[in-house]
C-alpha cells in the first residue's frame, strides 16, 4: 500500500523544516500500518515562491467578504521556503527512507502556466492536483461563518458545476499527475441526489489527461463520512482506465496511513489490482 498524500504542517500553524528523524518517524508510522511508501505533498501555497506569482488570484471574485477571508488565510500560510522543503525530502530519499518528493498543487484559474513555471527544475516525483477554491470561496473550510454562509446561499447543483469546471481545467492543464480527493466538493455532505453527470465529467477529465485518481481516507474524518471518491465514482475511474493511488491526507503524524485496510477493500470492490507509484513523475504499477 501507499500513502501518497501527506502534509507536514497542520493548517494555521507555522511551517518548520523537518529533520531526517522526523521524516523517518513518518515512514515508520506508515510501515507499521502496512504502507510501503509515502509521498510528502505539502501545499504549494505554503511557500513564498508561490506567493510571488499567485497572491491576489482571488481579486476577481465579486464577494468582498470572501476576498478578505481568503487574503487573510493566504497571508497566514505562505511563509515556507520551497528550496529548503525539497532539500529535506531529497536528503531523506538519499538516506534510504521510503519517501518520494511531491506537492499538492491547487487549481488557480487561468494561472496554471505560472504554476508550471514555478515548479520547473525541481526534482519532484509526483504532483497532486486539487480544487479547494471556487473563486475566492474556500468551500472546504467548514466552520468559517463566511464559508458556511456561501453553502447556504448557493444551490448544490451550481456548486458541483463550478467545482467540476475547475477540476476539468486543472486536469487539462497537464501540470499534475494525480487528482487528489476528486469529489472533495461533497465534504459537507451536501450533494445532488443523482450525481452521475458530475461523476462522468470527473472520470473523463482524469482519463483524457492521463492522470491517476486518489482514493483517500480523509473523507471519513469529515461530515460526509465517506472516502474520496465515492464508490460509484471510483468504479467509473476504473472503467475509464484511470489508475489509482491511495492516501490519508494527514496533516501531521496523527492520521498517517489512516484506514489503509479499508482503502484496500474499496480498491478490490472497484476492481483495482495495482496502485500507481511515481519516480521522477513517471508512473509505475505496484501491488496493492
Amino acid at each position: 500500500m501507499l500513502d501518497y498524500h501527506l502534509h507536514l504542517w497542520p493548517h494555521g500553524t507555522a511551517a518548520s523544516q523537518p529533520t531526517l528523524d522526523e521524516l523517518a518517524e513518518y515512514c515508520d508510522t506508515a510501515g507499521r500500518a502496512g504502507v510501503d511508501e509515502i509521498a510528502l505533498t505539502e501545499h504549494l501555497f505554503r511557500f513564498r515562491q508561490a506567493d510571488a506569482i499567485l497572491a491576489g488570484f482571488w481579486d476577481d471574485d465579486p464577494n468582498p467578504e470572501l476576498r478578505a477571508s481568503l487574503a487573510a488565510y493566504w497571508k497566514d500560510h505562505a511563509h515556507a521556503d520551497l528550496d529548503a522543503y525539497v532539500a529535506a525530502v531529497v536528503e531523506a530519499k538519499a538516506a534510504g527512507l521510503p519517501v518520494v518528493l511531491g506537492l499538492e498543487v491547487d487549481h488557480y484559474a487561468g494561472r496554471m502556466d505560472k504554476v508550471a513555471s514555478v515548479l520547473d527544475g525541481y526534482p519532484f516525483d509526483v504532483l497532486l492536483g486539487s480544487v479547494h477554491w471556487v473563486g475566492a470561496w474556500g468551500f472546504d473550510q467548514l466552520g468559517d461563518p463566511v464559508v458556511d454562509a456561501e453553502w447556504d446561499a448557493r444551490s448544490i447543483e451550481s456548486v458541483w458545476d463550478a467545482y467540476t469546471d475547475a477540476l476539468e481545467e486543472l486536469a487539462a492543464s497537464g501540470v499534475c499527475d494525480v487528482l487528489a480527493h476528486p469529489d472533495l466538493v461533497k465534504i459537507s455532505g451536501r450533494r445532488p441526489s443523482v450525481p452521475d453527470e458530475w461523476y462522468d465529467r470527473m472520470a473523463e477529465a482524469a482519463a483524457s489527461s492521463g492522470m491517476a485518481a486518489e482514493l483517500s481516507s480523509a473523507g471519513w474524518r469529515k461530515p460526509v463520512a465517506e472516502a474520496y471518491p465515492a464508490p460509484a465514482l471510483l468504479s467509473r475511474f476504473r472503467k475509464a482506465g484511470v489508475p489509482a493511488t491511495t492516501a490519508s491526507d494527514s496533516h501531521g503524524l496523527g492520521d498517517v496511513a489512516s484506514r489503509s485496510s479499508d482503502l484496500r477493500a474499496l480498491l478490490a470492490d472497484a476492481g483495482y489490482e495495482t496502485l500507481t507509484a511515481f519516480r521522477g513523475r513517471r508512473p509505475e504499477q505496484v501491488p496493492v
